[in-house]
């Protein structure tokens, strides 16, 4: 699979919820490796991870490739959304 093809699938943790969108890749050049996706999370993720949800536009985390269980019309993760505060950076930015 592409990185590219990545982009835009739907991020879901265990249970079965959506937590965002994959908006885009970190990958590091030295060991030819995809590092985190950067996600934008959905209001109820901004929420339950306790980030402020700006006024207009929306929160983009980091999120480690540890926590990807499996690839396919989704990305599923070994977590649920409670447990992803172990394995996201801090919000990269937030976006109007």
């Amino acid at each position: 699979m592409r990185p590219s093809e990545l982009v835009g699938k739907k991020v879901v943790g265990t249970g079965a919820k959506i937590i965002g969108t994959v908006s885009d890749i970190e990958f590091d050049p030295a060991k030819w490796k995809v590092t985190h996706l950067e996600v934008e999370l959905t209001d109820e993720a901004v929420e339950t991870l306790g980030y402020k949800k700006p006024f207009l536009g929306h929160v983009e985390i980091l999120l480690s490739v540890d926590a990807v269980k499996a690839i396919a019309d989704v990305v599923g993760l070994n977590k649920a959304i409670e447990e992803l505060k172990d394995v996201i950076e801090p919000p990269k930015r937030t976006t109007a």
